[in-house]
């Protein structure tokens, strides 16, 4: 079961974000390391600070190309700036994207979402808070406030840097002299676990992290018709801009074509114009590849004989904005060489629109578990019902449809959490995907369902992500009349384990829930009987084991359970263990003698054969054990329903390391349940639903389950 620790960590979470806790303005201390405080501490110590959670040691660079016996991180040295020039800078007059030149890793992609956050300059003052200097009060500490996965946090670093022969191992600036990137990659690799995590990615993956906005993604080869209008808008609302050319084999990673531009390399876009060329509209664009050289040659490249065919002022300003490793091209040319565009929305405003339209935002945290909530997508139609399910309103169409139709515009944008940091032991991003259907009209207005298999097999879904791709992120914009709709996240296989953010962004005001259900008992009043009532035979065997005083203790009760048990021979099991026992008799002992007489004993064994044809109808495969799906829905037939977080944890417990689930673990799952239960309503009898308790009390009732 989840440690107590764990669970109050969780509580506490949903507390402080109830409070406010990882907004921009509050951001959550990564690691609970406080900048200010840790810098006052150096100054007064006269010390330069070492950071002993993201130590400079092999570990921090790597794990495989970078680990610590590897070629590239032989002779790497860690510096301070200061131990690397006699005047080193924190920025120089404003961050601009010469500061961003590429090293010896593959983070191209986290590059290019630098670069393209240089320029705006209130959204990089976000992620680079000033006040930084290696001059004035400087400690050897500097901080970053980097969104990850739905909360804003404050990441420290020390300020050594892994060095080969005096030069910066990874980013740096064109002049060698400033220092902000280099020190917010590391505070980036710091939150992945180590440099190599950066390693390859998509450029959505920095935008968002920088900005907290949402991303979209366009196929350059199948665009919509007014992609340079949507280009346009985007940078005229400070959005921010990648894009990249598709790889067809390995042999592309990085390969340059005959006009020198880089395949699988993650460039951003930093501004669109139009231009009079030779008495026609000519529509460019600018284009910057973070490794600060390597450049376009075609028509529009530094030099070339367009420029000697447009106005003088245009050509005198569009080129004295350029920077190193900077370039335009026709948009012409952009459509035809590039895959690839991905645009991160800010605000996050409708790309499309003209006006700048607020979307109304929805967070939601969940959780795939292996046997409880990771169900697989919908071509696993035993375990998809399983996932979590989230709950959309759709109350009002669209201003401006564009077209005939009634329609609510909304985007799903679906986030998987920290699967950097799982490479360093050999895992990765899952496929991940979504599918939206329509509520049926027996649930409509109710949030305290969790639909089940039969509404899966009988229902088409409405609309879909594109694709299950492994990605962090998945989004599509998705447009349905107004009603009711259930967004089901998911990865592609069953049994995938992963934390999750989903983010639904409506045009117009909606209402967005999770479906879950409401946690309830049906519990049957108490049996009334007598030792009259009872088989002879059954009074024989309890008398044997019992002996004169006709009570049998803990273990009595172990042997005869088991020995009833063993005479089923289609039920897997391996018998009843004395905690068990224990919690059956804490259940039915009414005098407190912690032994069970004869009727208590028969009210247990009635509710034991009870419990039994449930088991045997829920265990459809006729294996002696149920899956631990299976056990959700047999629960559910025994009088309890559980939300999400509860079938977590019940699967942690009960079922084994293949989530099946046996008898005897079924039996003491539904003992434990109805003890809780009881004792609640004991001390709740108004059904209030809160229940108030002191100390003595929680220890009677934690200790005794």
């Amino acid at each position: 079961m989840m440690p107590f620790g764990g669970m109050a960590a969780r509580l506490q979470r949903d507390r402080l974000r109830a409070e406010g806790v990882g907004q921009h303005s509050n951001a959550i201390k990564y690691l609970n390391q406080d900048y200010e405080a840790l810098k006052q501490e150096c100054i007064e110590s006269g010390t330069l600070f070492r950071d002993p959670q993201f130590p400079a040691s092999p570990s921090a660079l790597g794990f495989k190309e970078l680990g610590p016996h590897s070629s590239k991180t032989r002779g790497v040295e860690w510096k301070r700036p200061s131990e690397l020039m006699g005047n080193p800078q924190f920025i120089v007059d404003g961050a601009t994207r010469t500061d961003i030149c590429q090293g010896a890793l593959g983070d191209c992609w986290l590059l290019a979402a630098i670069g393209s956050l240089t320029l705006n300059e209130e959204l990089l003052h976000r992620v680079v808070p000033h006040g930084q200097s290696f001059q004035e009060d400087y400690a050897g500490i500097f901080h970053f406030q980097i969104w990850q996965f739905g909360e804003w946090v404050d990441v420290v670093v020390d300020d050594q840097l892994p060095t080969k022969d005096g030069e910066l191992l990874f980013v740096h600036s064109a002049e060698g002299t400033e220092f902000w990137s280099a020190l917010l990659e590391k505070a980036y690799a710091k939150l992945n676990g180590c440099y190599e995590a950066l390693s390859g990615g998509s450029t959505t993956e920095g935008f968002e992290d920088f900005t907290g906005g949402v991303a979209e993604m366009y196929d350059l080869k199948r665009p919509p018709r007014n992609m340079g209008h949507i280009i346009r808008k985007a940078l005229e609302r400070g959005s921010l801009l990648g894009c990249s050319i598709d790889i067809t084999s390995v042999f592309d990673m990085e390969a340059v074509t005959f006009k020198k531009l880089v395949k699988g390399h993650a460039y951003s876009v930093t501004a669109f114009r139009d231009v009079n060329y030779r008495g026609q509209q000519e529509q460019l664009i600018r284009i910057r590849n973070p490794w600060g050289q390597v450049e376009w040659t075609g028509a529009w490249s530094d030099g070339s004989s367009e420029w000697d065919n447009i106005d003088p002022g245009d050509r005198e300003e569009l080129q004295l904005k350029m920077e190193d490793g900077e370039f335009w091209m026709s948009f012409r040319d952009f459509m035809r060489e590039f895959s690839r565009l991905e645009i991160c929305n800010l605000t996050p405003d409708a790309l499309t629109k003209d006006e700048l339209s607020r979307w109304h935002t929805q967070v939601f945290e969940g959780t795939w578990r292996r046997g409880s909530t990771a169900g697989g997508c919908r071509n696993h139609p035993a375990t998809f019902w399983i996932n979590p399910q989230f709950k959309i309103k759709l109350l009002e169409e669209d201003d401006d449809p564009g077209d005939d139709e009634v329609a609510c515009s909304f985007l799903v944008a679906l986030m998987q959490k920290h699967r950097r940091r799982e490479r360093r032991v050999g895992g990765d991003m899952h496929t991940i995907g979504f599918a939206v259907y329509e509520v049926p009209d027996e649930y409509q207005g109710s949030q305290n369902v969790h639909l089940k298999k039969d509404f899966f097999l009988r229902n088409q879904s409405r609309a879909r992500s594109e694709t299950f791709i492994n990605l962090r992120e998945v989004s599509n914009q998705i447009r349905l009349p107004p009603g009711e709709y259930i967004i089901v996240p998911s990865t592609f296989e069953p049994h995938k384990e992963a934390d999750f953010v989903l983010r639904v962004f409506t045009e117009k005001q909606s209402d967005t829930a999770e479906l879950d259900e409401e946690i309830s008992a049906d519990l049957a009043d108490e049996e009334e009987i007598t030792e009259d009532d009872i088989e002879d035979g059954f009074k024989n065997m309890f008398q044997q084991l019992a002996g004169e005083d006709m009570e049998i203790s803990v273990f009595e009760l172990r042997t005869i359970l088991n020995r009833v048990i063993a005479r089923h021979k289609d039920l897997k099991t391996d018998g009843f263990s004395l905690d068990s026992c224990r919690n059956m008799v804490n259940l039915m002992d009414k005098d407190g003698s912690a032994r069970l007489g004869l009727v208590e004993f028969q009210i247990l064994w009635n509710k034991i054969r009870s419990w039994l044809t449930i088991f045997r109808q829920h265990d459809l495969d006729k294996s002696g054990t149920m899956s631990s799906y299976e056990m959700r829905m047999a629960l559910e037939s025994a009088g309890f329903k559980l939300n999400n977080k509860l079938h977590q944890v019940v699967v942690a417990r009960y079922a084994d390391a293949d989530m099946g689930v046996d008898f005897d673990n079924f039996v003491c799952c539904l003992v434990k349940l109805e003890a809780m239960f009881r004792f609640f309503r004991s001390m709740d009898p108004e059904g209030t639903g809160t229940a108030v308790m002191n100390l003595a009390e929680w220890l009677l009732l934690t200790m005794c389950g």
